[in-house]
């Protein structure tokens, strides 16, 4: 593989999101269906948002989500199936953890399945102590509204 062609970009213009969803699809069974519309979505509210590119061939994608000083999430590391193996994803995720928005970062949390191998190489370790998730926005904001109708009851 020729690395001289492959470029790492941190500038969200270049992100073509209909190749980011079929990176996505071919590459992150987690990620299959997620529509175009929700990328976009996704795509600004997130930085730093960080692409691999080989020419014009979208190969790799990670992005992050910051309060700039304390907590960050990492979100959606993905490398296309051809291109694994020689480093790229570690260099994806050192790319996103380099970035000013995450420097100075106290935590930073990722949500994985299948890769736990791969990132306690990069540093990352179990955390049990985060265990409590909500699955379902709707649920949560039923559970408001039902709170909001009762104070305005009393």
């Amino acid at each position: 593989m020729k690395y001289s062609q492959i470029q790492f970009s941190q500038s969200l213009a270049d992100i073509d999101i209909f190749q980011l969803q079929e990176l996505f699809n071919l590459a992150a069974f987690w990620a299959k269906g997620r529509s175009i519309k929700d990328w976009g979505i996704a795509l600004a509210n997130s930085e730093p948002v960080i692409s691999i590119w080989d020419r014009e061939l979208l190969i790799g994608f990670a992005r992050a989500t910051s309060d700039g000083i304390y907590r960050a999430t990492i979100w959606d590391v993905v490398i296309h199936p051809d291109y694994q193996g020689n480093g790229l994803g570690s260099k994806l995720v050192e790319t996103v953890l380099s970035h000013p928005r995450m420097q100075k970062v106290e935590r930073v949390y990722l949500m994985t399945t299948h890769q736990r191998e791969f990132y306690e190489k990069i540093g990352f370790r179990v955390n049990n102590t985060t265990t409590m998730v909500l699955d379902h926005q709707s649920d949560f904001e039923a559970f408001v509204s039902e709170e909001i109708c009762l104070q305005e009851s009393l």
